[in-house]
């Protein structure tokens, strides 16, 4: 008897790899479309975004070229440590600004994904998430 190869385990891997790329396109595609939008904002327009979201000159462009997913996993992250999202979001917009604004900028995605995965997050996310001097201000705050 011939096993269904949906169920086979490379295709589990291929299927994957397949629905990573698409979030990857997708992705490219926002992030062009944000720049063009941004493009037909007048300089001042540009300047007032970049007063509404308390960015450094330069930062704004770096942002929208990471896309608008580029700080899902902070949304991951403080539910695992403990941390009510949406209470955090309604009661400290400026801080959960702050934290969707540098797991934007931050370089460990892939380590922090893995951890999330494996269920191994609240154990490492202090060794190189960006966010964790104000994710353990936070978690102290709410003891």
């Amino acid at each position: 008897m011939k096993q269904d190869p949906s169920t086979h385990a490379d295709y589990e891997s291929l299927h994957s790899i397949v629905d990573s790329l698409v979030q990857w396109v997708r992705s490219r595609r926002l992030a062009r479309e944000a720049c063009n939008d941004l493009a037909n904002c007048g300089p001042d327009e540009v300047a007032q975004i970049i007063r509404d979201l308390r960015l450094q000159p330069g930062e704004l462009a770096g942002l929208i070229k990471r896309g608008p997913d580029a700080a899902d996993l902070v949304q991951e992250l403080l539910p695992a440590v403990g941390i009510d999202v949406q209470s955090l979001e309604q009661d400290d917009p400026a801080t959960m600004h702050d934290l969707q604004r540098l797991c934007t900028i931050c370089s460990d995605k892939r380590q922090c994904r893995l951890d999330l995965a494996n269920g191994k997050i609240v154990e490492k996310f202090r060794d190189y998430c960006p966010n964790a001097f104000t994710v353990d201000a936070l978690l102290q705050a709410n003891q």
